[in-house]
């Protein structure tokens, strides 16, 4: 495929919020194509994951789908765990200190993080390094160098420094450090392209970029990718919110989980979650809006891409079957969970301990919006001791039998 189509498909879903910075970084990405292909090398593309947590969602993904594409043309992909920036934690869209990690809980978190990225990377193909290996090494003479490059006034005038400056919250040095940190990254693994969502921006496309001049390399290109909202359509995925699509939770939930974003989320799905080149892209986007397909349909279309591309043809297809008779049938699913009640539990109780939602606040918030059913009745107050055995309704695919 020529370089023009690459460096279109490569910016699929890349965000700046600044077009005549998308267009350079476009620009640099075409040159960058240009001068490897004429060195007989593939380009070095890297995106970097903190594991900080153990389980990965469908939103993590963006960034892997990103790297996937990169691995189909040929190109040098790195999956790096950053088991020494989560010492500090990034502060990047946070409005407070974000928690240190142990050494322990790191690893541990890491060693989930590579096996659930293999459902989209290719395994064969990617290489899995780990930064403490390299800024573990560094002095503190090293550090007083790097930081030499910036200005305090860089980092205050971001955000989410300056809203917690603004409200007098602290702001630690250290958390200035994790930009350094992820820009002696991609200067240490000579980076031609990184990878991140567009929370990353300042990190990647100033940092980084900034850093690896100073040092005498070729700026890496940064490629930020449009952050997914979750299954609300609103904010952006999360598991503490209860709005996100987990990876590993069968095909069945992840077909359902995508049916239940709302029509307007459906095109960000579209560019973000699938497979799909910009011109399959463009084509569903002027469908849906000329009204050409029923969103429906093209929602079911939409979800059958996303769960194919994680689990097999014959998963995605019985995942699709059974969503039509559950949902446009009216039939409770066959298998679903079980649960025994236990003396004194609350609707909160249940459906935290059982798994249905993630928190107690998500559970008071579905009471609350009407989505919480006991058989045909309808639940009011979350605090309510459950009162008998029965199939208890979460929304619109989430079934428990209580015993």
């Amino acid at each position: 495929m020529d370089v023009d189509k690459q460096v279109a498909i490569f910016m699929q879903g890349a965000e700046y919020g600044d077009d005549a910075l998308k267009a350079a970084m476009a620009k640099d990405l075409r040159e960058r194509l240009i001068e490897a292909e004429k060195e007989g090398r593939p380009l070095r593309i890297y995106c970097g994951y903190d594991p900080t947590k153990a389980d990965l969602h469908l939103g993590h993904t963006v960034t892997m789908r990103k790297l996937r594409q990169f691995q189909d043309f040929g190109h040098e992909v790195t999956f790096l765990i950053g088991n020494f920036t989560s010492l500090v934690g990034d502060p990047t869209d946070k409005d407070k200190l974000r928690p240190i990690l142990t050494a322990e809980q790191i690893a541990e978190n890491g060693r989930t993080y590579a096996e659930q990225a293999f459902r989209v990377l290719d395994r064969e193909k990617t290489k899995v390094r780990y930064n403490a290996d390299w800024l573990s090494k560094l002095t503190f003479e090293d550090l007083i160098h790097l930081s030499s490059n910036f200005t305090l006034q860089q980092f205050i005038s971001r955000d989410n420094f300056r809203k917690r400056w603004d409200n007098n919250d602290p702001v630690y040095l250290h958390e200035t450090f994790y930009a350094i940190m992820q820009g002696y990254d991609a200067y240490h693994m000579r980076a031609d392209v990184q990878v991140g969502g567009t929370d990353q921006l300042f990190n990647i496309v100033t940092a980084a970029r900034k850093l690896m001049t100073s040092k005498g390399v070729k700026p890496n290109v940064g490629i930020t990718m449009g952050i997914l909202p979750g299954t609300d359509g609103e904010i952006r995925m999360s598991k503490t919110l209860g709005n996100h699509i987990p990876i590993n939770s069968g095909a069945k939930d992840m077909f359902g989980k995508v049916m239940s974003i709302p029509d307007k989320a459906m095109p960000v799905y579209a560019k973000l979650c699938t497979r799909w080149t910009p011109q399959d892209v463009e084509e569903f986007e002027k469908a849906v809006l000329g009204g050409t397909i029923h969103p429906r349909d093209a929602k079911m279309k939409l979800a059958f891409e996303i769960t194919n591309a994680f689990y097999t043809d014959e998963e995605a297809e019985n995942a699709k079957k059974a969503f039509v008779t559950q949902f446009q049938k009216g039939a409770v699913p066959d298998d679903i969970p079980e649960y025994k009640l236990k003396t004194g539990e609350t609707f909160i109780d249940v459906m935290k301990n059982s798994g249905l939602v993630a928190s107690g606040g998500e559970a008071r918030r579905l009471v609350k919006q009407n989505a919480v059913k006991l058989g045909d009745e309808l639940i009011s107050d979350p605090n309510q001791e459950f009162p008998k055995a029965g199939i208890l309704k979460v929304g619109k695919r989430r079934y428990l039998k209580v015993k």
